[in-house]
C-alpha cells in the first residue's frame, strides 16, 4: 500500500467510520479493487487530506454536490459524516436550503428527506416529529 493509499484509509475511516469502510472492504471483489484502490487513494488520500479546507467544509461541500447531482444513495452515508466532522443538523440543514437555492428544489427536497431520516435514526432532535401538545 503506498503512503498515500494508507492516509487515505485513515482519513476514509475516520471520515466515514470503521463499520462503513469495513463493510465496503469486505465487498471488494477482484472486478470492484481497481475502483476501490482509486477511491481510498486519489478521493480519500489525495482530496480529503488536503490542508485547503477542513473537514467541515469539505462535508458542506459533499453534501451541496451530492445533493446537486441527485446522488441519493450517497447522501445519508455523507450526512452521518458531516455529524462526525462537527456539523449540526441545523448546518446541515442550512447547506440542503442552500443548495436548494441553485441547484433546484426537487433536488434539496430529495436530500432533506434523506437527511430528516438519518438523523432520526440517530437520535437527533432536530428530526424529531413535534407532538399535538407541542404544536398548539
Amino acid at each position: 500500500m503506498t503512503d498515500r493509499a494508507a492516509a487515505g484509509m485513515a482519513v476514509r475511516r475516520e471520515v466515514l467510520g470503521d463499520a462503513h469502510v469495513d463493510r465496503a472492504v469486505a465487498r471488494t471483489t477482484e472486478f470492484t479493487r481497481p475502483f476501490q484502490e482509486y477511491i481510498t487513494e486519489s478521493v480519500w488520500g489525495s482530496i480529503w487530506t488536503r490542508p485547503g479546507l477542513d473537514r467541515r467544509t469539505r462535508s458542506c461541500v459533499t453534501l451541496a454536490v451530492l445533493t446537486a447531482l441527485g446522488r441519493h444513495e450517497e447522501i445519508a452515508m455523507h450526512v452521518r459524516a458531516a455529524l462526525g466532522n462537527g456539523l449540526s443538523a441545523a448546518e446541515i440543514a442550512e447547506v440542503l436550503l442552500h443548495t436548494g437555492a441553485y441547484a433546484g428544489v426537487p433536488a434539496a427536497n430529495a436530500a432533506f428527506a434523506i437527511g430528516q431520516q438519518v438523523l432520526a435514526d440517530l437520535g437527533q432532535n432536530a428530526a424529531r416529529q413535534p407532538s399535538v401538545e407541542e404544536d398548539e
